[in-house]
């Protein structure tokens, strides 16, 4: 068996899988998201085996964009956990044949619940297709496997309907990047948006800072005890002038045998990048990915410099 040739040709099925999925999509996918836009209640979703392994998945996905959902097992279900299920919540039952024994026996106790119910079956004529307020086909036409009878791309189309669902309500609910990150506080996301400038930048003595007349051994000096790899130039008024980094005096001695005569302001770059305190790390990452550079001034709105912000404080803060 040549494997990289088979392994494409499984891919490819798959594929086609999810062409006939788009293809098939109708107005009962609107009614799905009309049913779970209106429920005062929760997404609760059921299924067996492989099934329910993607529906765990789905419930998942839907939660963490502003759905609140969870999984419950049919077989589970029907000896007593239908008691976790409220009478304003949504239900989407997900079995290929349609006819699942857990599944099927679930279906009285959901109807008289009084509640609404969306199917994921790839049979229009099964028990659960005839059961649901909005059946949504998620089958496939053969599976992957040589036998075609191991879920592999019908659980792939019923994974991409639930994306489908799910982003679809995140936008009909206005659910934003912001929204996201405060519920992943834990990921890189979230403390990029959470986490303030303020929260991890060097402040006060910490700073490292020199007048624009200080010759190169206080620059030297002043980079040295503060270990950023770089120092601020002030005026006097303590508004920032300039920055002048390592590279800079590296490069700086390299053309030029006479640095050591030179002043702060004649080594400076002016118009150093700079951010406000109480933006996100995560602004403060892409500005300095954006210009290339590992650290930015952090000034007050009248360009007093109150701060400096490195990448290396923004790595471990998680930022990144």
């Amino acid at each position: 068996m040549d494997v990289l040739k088979r392994a494409k040709e499984i891919i490819e099925i798959e594929s086609a899988a999810l062409g006939d999925l788009a293809r098939s999509l109708d107005a009962n996918f609107e009614k799905a998201v009309a049913l779970i836009l209106s429920g005062k209640g929760r997404v609760v979703i059921t299924g067996m085996g492989k099934s329910g392994l993607v529906g765990q998945k789905i419930s998942s996905t839907l939660a963490s964009v502003g759905t609140p959902s969870f999984f419950v097992h049919p077989a589970e279900a029907i000896h007593g956990d239908i008691g976790m299920i409220a009478t304003d919540d949504v239900v989407i039952a997900i079995s290929n044949s349609g006819e699942t024994e857990e599944i099927v026996k679930l279906l009285p106790l959901i109807k008289r619940f009084g509640l609404k119910l969306i199917a994921m079956t790839g049979k229009a004529d099964s028990t659960l297709w005839r059961a649901a307020d909005a059946p949504l086909y998620a089958g496939a036409k053969v599976e992957a496997c040589p036998w075609d009878i191991v879920p592999t791309s019908s659980t792939t189309a019923v994974m991409a309907l639930g994306d489908a669902l799910a982003l679809v309500l995140m936008e009909k609910k206005n659910f934003k990047r912001e929204d996201f990150a405060a519920l992943h506080p834990g990921g890189s996301l979230g403390r990029g948006l959470f986490v303030l400038v303020e929260d991890v930048m060097h402040a006060g003595a910490e700073i490292p800072t020199v007048g624009e007349s200080a010759g190169m051994k206080d620059v030297l000096r002043e980079m040295s005890a503060k270990k950023l790899g770089l120092t601020f130039v002030l005026e006097k008024t303590g508004a920032l002038a300039g920055i002048i980094t390592d590279g800079d005096i590296r490069r700086t001695f390299e053309k030029d045998d006479s640095a050591l005569k030179k002043t702060a302001v004649e080594l400076m770059h002016k118009n150093p990048k700079t951010i406000q305190r109480t933006l996100p790390g995560g602004t403060a990452v892409k500005l300095m990915e954006e210009s290339k550079i590992t650290a930015l001034a952090v000034v007050d709105d009248k360009n007093q410099l109150v701060g400096a912000v490195h990448l290396h404080d923004l790595l471990k803060a998680g930022v990144v």
